[in-house]
């Protein structure tokens, strides 16, 4: 008996000739089998070749295991043995011993012919997991003859084994009290199957409930855990519920959530208790307290088999435990003044971390102790007063500090000066207050040239002082200090008078002045001097040079002797710091005298430019400004001229005494470009004379006085005839008037017909325009195209032109044929005529003569013929 195992997945052969050897290997297998089967009925012999044709069916596909190293076996099979895994490739060649390592237990096998590995009995899951073999060929010597196989073998669960219960009966204690859905007992079973797969998949389940009052469906399960906890409606019963019992049969299933698998049964007894949750007292806890710790301070209870305690605080860590039975303790010595209350939640949790109910809170206070020493602010104080404070001033404030409860005595403190240096004959010259620390003077007779500092040794104790309090000391420096009591005072009282002309620059030293004082510290000798009165428009600046005693007074504006002839300045000095005991008088004021001389000044014109716009056609002798100027000199006679300079042109005139500015020529913007400047000269007539001078600037305002005209040259511009395309002349037009009286032009042709139908013009842009034929033919030669010209002005100007235009024919290049002209010394078409008709006239005066020649000479021909036929003829001999 045999079997093969194939894997469920669809595989492929890596060879063609492995899977033809496991075609072979089959049919060998089958033969062996109906060998087998010789002898047995024929009856069964059907059915077990129905049972082999529909299990290896001959036209099926087989899907053999690929090459891998992992092969998946179920647990407990109950088919035929051996069951055929897989094909091992070796690549042997020839005779080779195989060997199968890591078989101890002899449950595989490996067919040498073949190579296929086989399992002989059934396997089981919860024994072992997973086998790992070795596959390895050798030869007659025991040596390898390939490299080995290694092959893991898994076993696969299946659902053999119940649930079992941890324990027969559960019991729990469930408190009044308790949340709505928080846990307080667990059902808990195990199944020995693969906790990967549903076979160990538990899930449960409360099947009844005894009794079902006051509610069938008091509690709950989580189906995945096994917590058991109210439902939502036990929750809201349960504390009114009378019954303190309750027995629940729950079920335990393996397979999940799949409707078969093994079951089993527990039984839950669940007993109901009063709530003992209850907030425990405040506790009042000794700092520092000398005991065994750690110390029970306090206690909680929550009724609960499943009960874990926690505290949380803001207090270190370990500060305070709880243990399981609810006893909290402190676990070490307490400070007050690191802390004086701490507020202790306690809480109440499931074994899953989930609260039963809210946390209770333990208050905790820590009693105080004398066991902190009053500290002061500082160890040492410094402080410095005057010579003459008054007896009863505060001087300073001493402050101790203590950290112990400030309700009680160990934190209340007095203070007490313990000796003074040096000391006065009469006792101590402070007193401190015994509550506030506050050191004030008590003789009113200190003189720094006495004792310049004195030395306070003060306490500071608490519990108020009395025995068994706790103490500690300062120092106190202070300082006497002298104050300033004699004022800065002048050498004298007047200064001056000091002239200077009123053209004096501006920066120059006027004096300098000195005052002296008598105090000893340097900082009542700075003196600090100031101007009370005479310089209120601020033409002086005085400079300070404390250290020095001196004051410089410089000139800080223009002096002018028409508004001032003369300064008194009231200087006064005094100290920077403030002057005790004695008030100011006039030994620390001085007088500085200062003269002012008159200087001949120039004259002030009421503008520093004059500028104006006028119309370029304004008529000669029309107003264009007035200029007028002051003499500052008030004291002297006003004589004042006025002239023009840089009026090149010569447009203008002005009033030699009023100033007043009038054209005289006509003007022209297109002169001058819009802007005319000149210069009027203002000059008066004392000794030595002053001038001053100022710019006109004349804006000449453009009228429309020019009209707009051709401009370049088109004298080698032509036109070809007949009329090509896109061959045009540009014109262009200029006017010298400004943009607001030129353009745009307008470009037309003069009113006649001819032209209108000879040319075309079609503007370009503002200021030029294309000149065209009109028709396609016109006679070569010059032509003069009358044009009309006109800007934008208002009124606008017109300009008719006649523009000649050369109207020719031309080659195919376009080029202008042109007639050449008269060579020098060629006779005129007149001289070549007479002379043509000359030579015709002399040919023909000479044929005639021939003519008359032959004629006359053939008549005296024929009159020889007639003589000759009259004579007689002669014989010859």
């Amino acid at each position: 008996m045999f079997n093969i195992f194939f894997k469920t997945e669809t595989c492929e052969w890596e060879e063609k000739d492995e899977y033809e050897e496991f075609k072979s290997f089959l049919v060998v297998k089958q033969t062996r089998f109906f060998g087998m089967l010789k002898g047995i009925s024929p009856v069964c012999l059907l059915v077990v070749c129905s049972f082999i044709a529909q299990v290896f069916p001959l036209s099926s596909t087989v899907y053999p295991i690929s090459q891998k190293e992992h092969v998946e076996v179920p647990e407990n099979y109950g088919g035929l043995l051996p069951l055929y895994l897989k094909k091992v490739n070796l690549a042997v060649h020839g005779q080779a011993n195989i060997q199968l390592v890591g078989n101890e237990e002899g449950l595989f096998g490996i067919e040498p012919e073949s190579g296929f590995l086989y399992v002989t009995s059934p396997l089981d899951w919860e024994k072992q997991a997973f086998y790992t073999l070795q596959v390895i060929a050798k030869d007659e010597d025991e040596q390898p003859v390939s490299d080995p196989v290694t092959i893991t073998i898994t076993v696969k669960d299946e659902n053999d084994n119940m649930p079992v219960l941890a324990e027969e009966v559960f019991s729990g204690i469930l408190s009044k009290g308790t949340k709505q859905g928080t846990s307080f007992m667990h059902v808990s079973a195990i199944d020995l199957d693969d906790p990967s797969t549903p076979n160990a998949d538990l899930q449960y389940k409360i099947l009844t409930q005894t009794p079902r009052q006051p509610s069938e469906n008091m509690f709950e399960i989580n189906s995945r855990t096994g917590a058991v906890f109210l439902s939502a409606e036990g929750s809201s019963l349960l504390n009114s519920s009378e019954v303190s019992n309750y027995q629940l049969i729950v079920q335990v299933k393996d397979l999940g959530n799949q409707s078969l698998g093994y079951r089993a049964l527990a039984t839950v007894e669940i007993t109901i208790v009063e709530n003992t949750w209850i907030a425990p007292s405040p506790v009042l806890l000794q700092e520092n307290l000398n005991v065994t710790y750690p110390k029970i301070i306090s206690q909680v209870h929550w009724n609960s088999k499943e009960v874990h305690y926690s505290l949380k605080d803001n207090f270190p860590q370990g500060l305070f435990s709880i243990d399981p039975a609810g006893n909290i303790y402190v676990t070490q010595e307490l400070d007050r003044e690191s802390q004086a209350e701490y507020e202790i939640q306690v809480f109440a949790e499931n074994q899953d971390g989930v609260l039963y109910s809210d946390p209770l809170l333990l208050l905790l206070t820590v009693l105080d102790e004398n066991d902190n020493v009053p500290v002061f602010t500082q160890d040492v104080y410094q402080v410095a007063i005057e010579e003459n404070t008054a007896k009863g001033s505060e001087i300073i404030t001493v402050k101790a500090e203590d950290i112990d409860d400030p309700h009680t005595n160990n934190a209340k403190i007095v203070y007490e000066i313990l000796s003074q240096k040096p000391r006065a004959s009469t006792g101590f010259s402070f007193h401190i207050g015994n509550e506030t620390g506050i050191v004030t003077l008590q003789d009113s007779g200190l003189k720094a040239s006495a004792v310049k500092q004195y030395h306070l040794l003060v306490l500071a104790a608490d519990r108020v002082g009395h025995e068994g309090g706790l103490n500690s000391t300062c120092i106190v420096f202070i300082t006497v200090l002298d104050v300033n009591d004699n004022p800065p005072v002048f050498s004298q009282t007047k200064y001056g008078p000091f002239p200077f002309p009123e053209d004096t620059e501006v920066g120059t030293l006027i004096t300098s002045i000195t005052a002296t004082d008598e105090d000893e510290e340097k900082r009542f000798k700075s003196i600090v001097f100031a101007v009370e009165s005479g310089n209120e428009d601020r033409t002086f600046r005085i400079v300070n040079e404390p250290p020095n005693g001196t004051v410089s007074i410089w000139l800080e504006q223009e002096l002018d002797y028409e508004t001032v002839q003369e300064y008194l300045l009231i200087v006064s000095a005094r100290n920077e710091e403030k002057l005790v005991g004695k008030e100011l008088d006039a030994s620390s004021t001085a007088t500085v005298h200062i003269l002012v001389k008159d200087v001949n000044e120039a004259p002030v014109l009421t503008k520093e430019k004059y500028e104006v716009s006028i119309l370029e056609n304004v008529e000669p002798g029309t107003l264009l400004l007035t200029v007028k100027a002051a003499d500052p000199d008030i004291f002297h006679t006003p004589s004042l001229s006025y002239s023009l300079r840089n009026d090149t042109l010569n447009w203008f005139s002005i009033d030699e005494y009023s100033g007043e500015v009038k054209v005289m020529q006509v003007l022209d913007r297109e002169t001058v470009k819009d802007i005319y400047l000149m210069q009027v000269v203002v000059q008066d007539k004392a000794s030595p004379s002053m001038t001053v001078s100022t710019d006109i600037v004349i804006h000449i305002l453009d009228v429309n006085d020019n009209p707009p005209y051709l401009v370049g040259d088109y004298s080698a511009s032509y036109l070809c005839t007949p009329q090509r395309e896109e061959q045009s002349i540009i014109i262009s037009a200029f006017d010298q008037d400004g943009a607001e009286n030129s353009v745009p032009f307008s470009f037309s042709l003069a009113n006649d017909p001819t032209h209108q139908r000879n040319w075309r013009i079609n503007i370009i842009n503002d200021t030029h325009a294309y000149l065209t034929m009109g028709i396609s033919w016109l006679e070569p030669k010059l032509h003069l195209v009358p044009i009309l010209l006109k800007d934008s002005g208002i009124p606008s100007q017109t300009q008719h032109v006649h523009l000649p235009v050369t109207i020719c024919l031309c080659t195919t290049e376009g080029q202008c044929m042109q007639e050449v002209g008269r060579m020098e010394g060629r006779p005129t078409v007149l001289s070549a005529v007479s002379i043509i008709v000359g030579t015709i006239g002399a040919i023909g005066i000479f044929l005639l003569i021939i003519f008359v020649h032959l004629s006359l000479l053939g008549a005296n021909k024929k009159k020889t013929n007639k003589a000759c036929d009259m004579m007689p003829l002669q014989s010859t001999a």
